[in-house]
């Protein structure tokens, strides 16, 4: 029989094992310390402080007031999220270890219902330190609802212009359009509430305008209505009696009544019964006819007088002649009475 001999190894000897069907080589413990061997991937060592920079972040609100619950996204340039975070209940924030270079901050949510967001802005990291930040949220505007109405109907009114302002600045400048409203986004800078004013500068066609200013409080979020009223110009007005351009005729102008009686020639022989003594005799005229005949003829205007005025002459010439013819009659009856009387006694 051969015998074989076997060498010893000085070092481990590998022996062969089956692990879960694959076969692994497992070394064996060893009197020596095995040599250290060099790894193909070494853990990176932690940056030091003065090779990284941090932001510090203040949130407060235009009254000073600090701002918890706002919540802000800080992003590379590369527009990846490198940090994120809430302020806390002094309203402060700090996003640490951050490599240098040029941040978008943006803010997710103020964490009030009664603040509105910032815009995002840019924030430069420079290593060893933190950059301090200090954001005031504002306040969110109220809704203005602007109307401008007739004082006794109430009707809408387009075409009126009001400012609006808070103290002596002017905040707002609006017209009201087609269906007489105009709105806007009105700036509120206290929690509770701001006093404005609201002037109109220009009024609806046809109106007057509104001279005293109205005044009024608004609330950060919160709707809130503005109505002036107009009251229509004198000069719209229809008149309820239209004027006439043509004069109306005088009465004094022509005379009412033309005269009915007019005296007639008494015959020498008829009744003595129907004579009247009063009468005129022909180719007399009357008062009545004198007057009438010697009146001026109605027209539109009157001529300007030149001389004495011959109204008192026509009169009494015309009272001489009245007597006269009156003493005509007289005479001619008296004859006609004597005539008879003679022939009566002849006979």
């Amino acid at each position: 029989m051969r015998i074989r001999s076997v060498r010893c190894l000085p070092a481990a000897v590998a022996v062969a094992a089956i692990v879960t069907g694959t076969l692994a080589w497992a070394p064996t413990a060893s009197a020596q310390s095995p040599e250290p061997t060099p790894s193909n991937s070494t853990a990176p060592a932690p940056r030091a402080a003065e090779d990284t920079g941090g932001i510090a972040i203040l949130k407060k609100d235009p009254a000073g007031d600090v701002l918890s619950g706002a919540t802000f996204s800080l992003l590379d340039s590369a527009g990846k999220e490198a940090a994120n975070g809430t302020t806390n209940a002094d309203g402060q924030l700090v996003f640490k270890d951050l490599t240098p270079g040029v941040y978008r901050l943006k803010e997710d949510s103020s964490g009030s219902k009664l603040h509105d967001t910032v815009e995002d802005q840019d924030v430069i990291v420079t290593p060893g330190t933190a950059a301090p930040l200090t954001i005031i949220d504002p306040f969110k505007p109220a809704s203005l609802l602007l109307q401008a109405k007739d004082d006794k109907s109430g009707k809408l009114l387009p075409g009126a212009t009001v400012n609006i302002g808070t103290g002596d600045k002017t905040l707002l400048t609006l017209t009201t359009g087609d269906k007489g409203t105009a709105t806007a986004q009105l700036p509120v800078n206290n929690r509770t509430s701001t006093d404005f004013w609201a002037k109109q500068t220009n009024a609806p066609d046809g109106y007057d305008l509104s001279t005293p200013s109205k005044t009024f409080t608004a609330k950060p979020g919160t709707p809130v209505t503005v109505t002036v009223t107009n009251a229509k110009t004198s000069t719209t007005e229809q008149p309820t009696e239209q004027p006439t351009d043509k004069p109306t005729e005088q009465s004094t102008d022509k005379p009412t009544e033309q005269p009915t009686d007019k005296s007639t020639p008494d015959q020498p022989e008829g009744d003595e019964d129907t004579s009247s003594p009063s009468a005129s005799p022909s180719g007399t005229p009357s008062i009545d006819e004198t007057t009438s005949s010697t009146a001026a003829p109605a027209n539109g205007g009157t001529l300007a007088h030149t001389g004495a005025d011959a109204t008192p002459w026509l009169i009494g010439g015309a009272a001489l002649l009245l007597t006269a013819g009156g003493i005509a009659v007289f005479v001619a009856r008296r004859r006609t009475q004597g005539k008879s009387d003679d022939g009566t006694a002849e006979s």
